[in-house]
């Protein structure tokens, strides 16, 4: 079975919170994850799994958190071909254009996406948002 890692940059706790119910999510569907917070792994790591979920929320003018998961993820993305992944992460403002952003970076880097939309929760994720959160570590999971 692939490798998954969850890989997350959080400030206030909510992507954080997403990232462990993904994981459960792929966990309860028999999956061997990693649970990693974006400082303790490098993108050749990163690439180095079968399968991957991204989480960031959005910051600023909408956009990916700049000090830590936007490096990471502009390295990483050339080595997305192929590879199966999932997007998620929370915000509080605007629209979710972060997201879409996000997804179509992601998609122009050839990676075969989970959920085509990405999972955006709004604020803090709920009962029902963290019930996604799980359905789609569940769907990554699976062949």
């Amino acid at each position: 079975m692939e490798k998954i890692a969850v890989i997350y940059w959080s400030q206030g706790g909510n992507t954080e919170m997403m990232a462990n119910a993904v994981a459960e999510g792929a966990k309860a569907a028999g999956a061997d994850v990693s649970l990693l917070h974006v400082n303790e792994t490098d993108a050749v790591s990163a690439a180095g799994y079968g399968k991957l979920a991204l989480g960031c929320p959005a910051m600023g003018a909408e956009v990916l958190e700049e000090a830590e998961f936007e490096p990471f993820f502009t390295e990483l993305e050339p080595r997305l071909g192929g590879k199966k992944v999932a997007l998620f992460g929370s915000y509080g403002w605007g629209d979710g254009q972060w997201m879409r952003d996000w997804v179509k970076r992601t998609d122009d880097a050839g990676a075969i996406l989970i959920a085509d939309e990405g999972l955006a929760v709004h604020e803090t994720p709920d009962e029902d948002g963290l019930s996604k959160c799980r359905e789609l570590g569940k769907a990554l999971a699976n062949p």
